[in-house]
């Protein structure tokens, strides 16, 4: 298949784009470098299979030539990027999505959403099940992502049922693994950064809140499992294995040897006490569950960072 991946330089989307090529699939890559890192993408360069555009998807969006399906990846994703970057952060999800929606139907391809476990919010159910529709504060300052990322859920449907395009949504749960961004204020790369340079990990509160990390691999099996055989109803693909963040804190400093202090600052604005993906749907429909744990995930994490960050 030929393929477009916005958002290809990012995290997700440069694993998403090697899993896919390895697939025997043709990926054009679209991304605007904002958040993305050309480093990720870089292996791909002269690869027969792999062509890039640079393009910010807020604005019209055309790819010469059939394309089989159209990946959704790009916005800014971690809490640092999205409030730094607040009006671009909604275009994306908004204009973005209904850009990326636009080409999906005029290409006759299929459409697939990177959604997020924002879309609940500061949940009141727990674990979150897909059914449930979430605590936001739409006025919040996480509500710029939250936001984008439920309107872009409601325009994919609204193709869905209004234009038939086959869709998918895949509402993603916390995840970690190489290519993050050192500083990019996720939990799992502020530890290891901090525990490797020999600086005490930040925790907010008393660190008593909880968080289900999910290993990159394990990630990208559930997005194609979705994509080759889901339907349109969103799908939670996260880890069930839940743990506060001090206890992520006290593994990262184990696991990297260091002798950092946990220090405790003030929690953040609309701060999720809890999050935890149900994934009985993701089992059910997709045969998939994660199977890397986490000191293995941690373990792969580390190296990488030790490799990115040396000297």
């Amino acid at each position: 298949m030929r393929l477009l991946v916005t958002g290809a330089a990012g995290f997700l989307g440069s694993h998403l784009t090697d899993a896919l090529i390895a697939r025997g699939h043709q990926v054009v890559g679209m991304d605007n470098f904002v958040t993305g890192n050309p480093a990720n993408v870089e292996h791909l360069r002269d690869h027969p299979a792999w062509s890039f555009v640079r393009h910010d998807v807020s604005t019209f969006i055309d790819v010469a030539g059939p394309l089989d399906g159209v990946f959704h990846f790009a916005s800014p994703a971690s809490p640092v990027d999205y409030l730094e970057l607040p009006i671009q952060t909604l275009k994306v999800g908004s204009l973005g999505t209904h850009n990326a929606l636009g080409l999906a139907k005029a290409k006759g391809a299929r459409f697939f959403l990177a959604s997020t476990s924002e879309v609940y919010g500061d949940p009141l159910v727990h674990p979150q099940p897909e059914t449930y529709w979430g605590n936001v504060n739409p006025v919040g300052p996480r509500g710029v992502y939250d936001e984008a990322k439920r309107f872009a859920e409601a325009m994919t449907m609204a193709y869905h049922r209004y234009h038939q395009v086959d869709t998918r949504i895949v509402r993603i749960f916390n995840t970690y693994g190489p290519r993050m961004r050192p500083h990019d204020g996720r939990v799992v790369s502020n530890f290891i950064v901090q525990a490797l340079a020999g600086e005490a990990l930040t925790v907010y509160g008393r660190g008593d809140q909880t968080r289900s990390f999910c290993y990159v691999d394990d990630l990208i099996d559930g997005i194609l499992r979705l994509f080759e055989r889901g339907s349109s109803d969103p799908v939670n693909i996260g880890n069930p294995n839940e743990f506060t963040v001090r206890q992520l804190a006290e593994r990262v400093i184990a696991l990297t040897g260091s002798r950092a202090a946990v220090v405790e600052r003030p929690l953040p604005t609309d701060d999720p006490k809890v999050r935890k993906p149900d994934i009985t749907r993701a089992r059910t429909t997709l045969g998939w569950e994660p199977k890397v744990a986490l000191e293995d995930g941690l373990r792969r994490t580390i190296a990488y960072f030790r490799s990115v960050t040396a000297g």
